[in-house]
């Protein structure tokens, strides 16, 4: 059976809880293995690859909502309280919830640095915009670390 892409949610852990980076409109989970090339005089011609490091990154584009001051909604994270994280270098620990109807669906755990952010205000009645890029730090695992 298919997913629906909104069902699909990135979350970030604030020492006691994950909370939904707000509005998203879109977000990926970008995965890469390196390749190693080799080739030797044993066998001219041949190259031959090996599996080398695995990395991630991981997109999300959403509407920027106030979650951190008096009024803001403080149950979610967006642009504001991304951009307090960025600032302090903090290594941010993720969850990629594929289907949050389904209490049995797939989640991702990670850590990694919000190395890209930017806000985009528009004119007229345009809506603010933000997208966030989360670096990969170790591995991916499907067990919750904090639980």
């Amino acid at each position: 059976m298919s997913i629906k892409g909104e069902k699909g949610i990135i979350y970030i852990y604030t020492g006691a809880a994950y909370k939904p980076v707000a509005c998203l409109t879109s977000n990926s989970l970008n995965t890469t293995v390196s390749m190693i090339e080799s080739q030797t005089k044993c066998f001219p011609g041949v190259v031959k690859k090996t599996a080398g490091t695995f990395s991630y990154t991981i997109d999300a584009e959403g509407e920027y909502i106030d979650t951190t001051s008096v009024g803001g909604d403080t149950t979610k994270q967006s642009h504001d309280a991304l951009f307090l994280l960025q600032q302090a270098k903090s290594l941010v620990e993720w969850k990629l919830d594929t289907d949050i109807t389904n209490v049995d669906s797939t989640k991702y755990y990670g850590s990694g640095y919000l190395t890209d952010l930017s806000a985009t205000f528009g004119s007229g009645d345009d809506v603010t915009t933000f997208s966030a890029t989360i670096d990969g730090d170790g591995a991916i695992v499907l067990t919750d670390p904090n639980a």
